[in-house]
């Protein structure tokens, strides 16, 4: 049986790679971490590091750091990925970065795989410094620069996530500040869809041997925020109650971050679920989790 190790097995990528692994028959291996505690979150992760050292996968979707998070942060989420590095001899490390991070300066749109990064701010920095550890393990790695995700589960502490903070809004009768403009293009991915494309860059992967692979992990097709907003309201049976804003952090943000990917491409031969059938299904778990 193939056992993968799944590090950040609670945010939104995590839980539906844990879900999506056991459904192929992975012996899926998790961890309890603390991580609103720096030092003892360090001590879990790196003591199962050295216990699951051989498994088969590991597929690292940790990271709690979003744009305006402090450099020190990211500093810190980065040492902890080296060190656990370290300990590991697995068959592949499965890397989870972000591709409106690290090309969110990038002109020329659509952007693949062969597109120089151009990072913003020092959330794109940090993930490339990450992918840079990730390439120097010296054994089978994947890095996967992740489009939008959204989907039930999403962090709603974080300020990040549009979809989940609009289905929010609605329940709760709340306005969404939104920071960009009406016309800035995004691709979003449905978690469940992007678990699936994980799954099968782990099923490939040794078949294409040592060495390390970047992919982005996309729909392939671009949206507005207005149209976003459109289909919100479409799914509410209501306008989106939202408010225009401005922020620092705005200056962080690419206006057109469409994507398509050039490596392994049978991954992207999928029917993706629709924009307006994933916004049904975050309203409904956003729903059941302010209901508990």
């Amino acid at each position: 049986m193939t056992r993968s190790w799944v590090v950040g097995s609670g945010g939104l990528l995590g839980r539906s790679v844990v879900t999506e692994l056991g459904r192929r028959g992975h012996e899926v291996l998790t961890s309890s971490v603390p991580w609103g505690d720096n030092p003892r979150a360090r001590d879990v992760v790196i003591e199962d590091a050295r216990r699951l050292h051989d498994v088969d996968n590991v597929v690292w979707c940790a990271g709690a750091g979003v744009n305006g998070t402090s450099r020190d942060e990211f500093a810190r989420e980065n040492d902890l990925l080296g060190s656990v590095l370290e300990q590991l001899n697995c068959g592949t490390f499965f890397h989870a970065s972000s591709a409106g991070g690290v090309y969110a300066g990038t002109p020329d749109a659509p952007h693949d795989e062969n597109s120089v990064p151009s990072p913003l701010g020092d959330y794109g920095h940090a993930k490339l410094d990450a992918e840079e550890l990730v390439r120097g393990f010296g054994a089978r790695t994947v890095i996967g620069r992740f489009a939008n995700l959204y989907g039930p589960g999403q962090n709603l502490s974080k300020p990040q996530g549009l979809i989940s903070h609009l289905c929010r809004g609605y329940l709760l009768a709340s306005p969404v500040s939104i920071y960009v403009p009406m016309d800035t293009l995004r691709d979003y991915l449905f978690v469940t869809d992007a678990a699936e494309m994980v799954g099968d860059a782990l099923d490939y992967a040794p078949t294409a041997g040592p060495g390390s692979t970047t992919k982005i992990f996309a729909s392939g097709q671009a949206v507005t925020i207005g149209a976003i907003l459109g289909a919100c309201r479409s799914v509410f049976h209501r306008r989106p109650n939202v408010v225009q804003a401005a922020s620092p952090l705005s200056a962080m943000q690419g206006s057109d971050l469409r994507l398509r990917s050039v490596v392994w491409p049978h991954i992207d031969r999928r029917t993706h679920r629709t924009l307006h059938a994933g916004i049904a299904s975050t309203l409904n778990a956003t729903r059941s989790a302010l209901l508990f």
